[in-house]
């Protein structure tokens, strides 16, 4: 029977740190590059909870709530549904988790923009921010999971658990509580309050959709550890490092928490803010698989070879990335995360787009003829430098005995290696013009640009609705 050695209580322990810092947090505080990113990274999520709207889960969950009797003023981004705040986060988080575009933190390997942007999105719509308080919460949103997510990462990986949903509920939390000008303290509560809502499992990757929804339970149960703190219900104090708490719970007992100064966790890049670090998704699947896509990419189109050329194609990368080398593709969901099918799809048409995991395209046998070609491996020596770098290495051979060798560190998107404002406007209105026009999509990229400079961010959200 192990033994939990009691934490002394530390006024500079990673809960209060980040209760602190958040409460702490002033638009003012924000230097030019996370503004910029900042920005970029709203618009992008909103984009993909836009299209993710449209999605099967997405849709399933609307229904069910209608059979419930929710209700409510808060817009559902891409839908003609408003709702109450907890059930708009809901349905808008499982949008933006529903498409696998949205971004995401390397070291962290989590998905802040799909619980953050809906969670801000919900709560501003009741309490109506100017665009700068908006612009802040997000900021406080991203940090919080980040370095949450990274301070642990992958000891959670390795339990089975997914770190967007476990870390999510406190991402939602402060953004409520930013967006909601809290205190320290009644963050700390909320914290508290969140922690046993952490939840969810690597299940999916055997099947099944519930992945989709992660990032809206995450959301909900946030802002409602939120809302409940504000009215005084109390959560456990230090509830990260705490013997019964987080850390313990979803990482063990190997984590070490005193004197942890979990701000740098992850280390930074670009910027002071972890926002600045985050990667935005060119490709419509599993971030993991980027690197090895980017390198088939460049070896097919660099050489113009045919699909019918290629022989095989060996993939080298990290420990992580490679367990995705034995999924499957009979679901979407599994398909988004099969490195031989999206590294097939990418052979066929040189893209990996959302229309090859559909139905239609997981049964193309174009694509699938290539899938026993492709081999996936760890490779200890990239493995050594993740997460640092998100590293794969790709031979591919020809029919006729020709070989090519790629190595890519930095997958496009990354915080080193970032889309252009054109491509992600181009991503943006791709995603968005299907579902509230193209007239509305282009005032939402204008609206986000100027968020700095609005006193009110409803229209905005009004804009997102969709009324067709």
């Amino acid at each position: 029977m192990s033994v939990q050695h009691a934490i002394e209580p530390n006024p500079n322990g990673p809960t209060k740190a980040l209760c602190r810092w958040a409460a702490d947090l002033r638009f003012e505080d924000l230097d030019a590059v996370t503004l910029a990113r900042t920005r970029a990274h709203t618009l992008d999520s909103i984009g993909v909870c836009v299209a993710g709207s449209q999605e099967e889960v997405a849709r399933i969950a609307a229904a069910t709530l209608s059979d419930v009797g929710v209700s409510g003023d808060v817009p559902v981004a891409g839908t003609d549904r408003r709702a109450d705040m907890l059930s708009a986060a809901f349905l808008m988080g499982t949008g933006c988790h529903g498409l696998e575009l949205d971004d995401g933190f390397r070291p962290g390997s989590v998905h802040p923009g799909c619980v953050v942007i809906p969670t801000a999105l919900a709560v501003a719509a009741a309490v109506n921010p100017n665009g700068q308080r908006f612009l802040t919460a997000i900021v406080a949103g991203y940090e919080v999971a980040s370095r949450i997510a990274a301070f642990v990462h992958p000891k959670p990986r390795w339990r089975g658990f997914h770190n967007t949903s476990t870390v999510g509920v406190f991402a939602a939390a402060t953004v409520t509580a930013v967006l909601k000008d809290f205190d320290a303290a009644t963050l700390e509560n909320a914290f508290g309050l969140a922690a046993s809502s952490s939840s969810g499992i690597r299940s999916y990757v055997d099947g099944g959709d519930v992945k989709r929804i992660h990032p809206g339970l995450a959301a909900r149960d946030g802002i409602l550890s939120a809302l409940l703190a504000e009215k005084g219900h109390q959560g456990a104090p230090d509830v990260l490092e705490i013997p019964s708490g987080f850390f313990h719970a979803f990482a063990g007992d190997e984590v070490e928490v005193a004197d942890a100064d979990i701000m740098q966790a992850g280390g930074q890049t670009n910027a002071r803010f972890a926002v600045a670090d985050c990667y935005v998704k060119p490709h419509a699947c599993c971030r993991h698989l980027h690197p090895g896509i980017d390198a088939v990419l460049d070896i097919v189109m660099e050489n113009d070879l045919a699909p019918e050329d290629v022989a095989s194609v060996d993939v080298g990368t990290y420990r992580v990335a490679s367990t995705h080398g034995t999924i499957g593709w009979s679901e979407m969901t599994t398909a988004q995360m099969s490195y031989p099918f999206v590294l097939s799809a990418a052979i066929q048409h040189r893209s990996v787009a959302l229309r090859h995991f559909w139905d239609a395209g997981r049964q193309d046998e174009s694509v699938l003829r290539h899938c026993d070609k492709i081999t996936v491996a760890a490779d200890d020596a990239l493995d050594a430098i993740y997460p640092e770098k998100r590293p794969a290495r790709v031979e591919l051979r020809t029919k006729d005995g020709r070989s090519f060798s790629k190595q890519v560190d930095e997958p496009l998107g990354s915080a080193t290696n970032q889309l252009s404002d054109d491509r992600l406007r181009e991503k943006f209105l791709g995603l968005a013009s299907p579902v509230i026009g193209r007239d509305a999509a282009n005032e939402v990229v204008e609206l986000v640009w100027a968020l700095d400079r609005s006193e009110s961010v409803h229209p905005l959200i009004e804009r997102l609705h969709a009324t067709n």
